[in-house]
């Protein structure tokens, strides 16, 4: 029992860790539309406004992923919530992070690259 204990404690740190990094990132591609808006008002022509509203696109695709990777990692929360601690560790639970844990690795890696994009672009920009 103590294993799993110690086990469930992991998994909780993991989920609460990557809720507080999809938190910061949604509030970031607030900041980023916030700056987008602001290349806008400049009129600096097609050129800048083509990847300008590609962007805004993209944010709020991320914005969604983010909303659907917190659904996922509260409704993990709930399943360690409710564990019978009796009950053997079957890996279950380590197959269903493990899903969770590729699926955020993924999302990092994109946010990441999007961010360096975006970045480049308010270089040119602002």
């Amino acid at each position: 029992m103590q294993t799993k204990v110690l086990y469930l404690s992991d998994l909780k740190f993991n989920l609460e860790t990557w809720k507080r990094e999809l938190r910061f990132h949604f509030n970031e591609m607030d900041t980023f539309e916030e700056k987008l808006e602001e290349i806008a008002s400049r009129e600096f022509g097609q050129k800048a406004m083509k990847p300008l509203e590609n962007f805004q696109n993209r944010i709020m695709l991320e914005k969604d992923a983010i909303k659907k990777l917190l659904h996922r990692i509260r409704n993990k929360m709930i399943v360690i919530n409710r564990v019978n601690y009796e009950e053997s560790i079957d890996g279950r639970l380590q197959n269903e992070q493990h899903t969770l844990r590729e699926d955020m690795k993924d999302y990092i890696k994109m946010h990441y690259d999007f961010k360096e994009e975006m970045m480049d672009y308010f270089l040119e920009y602002l």
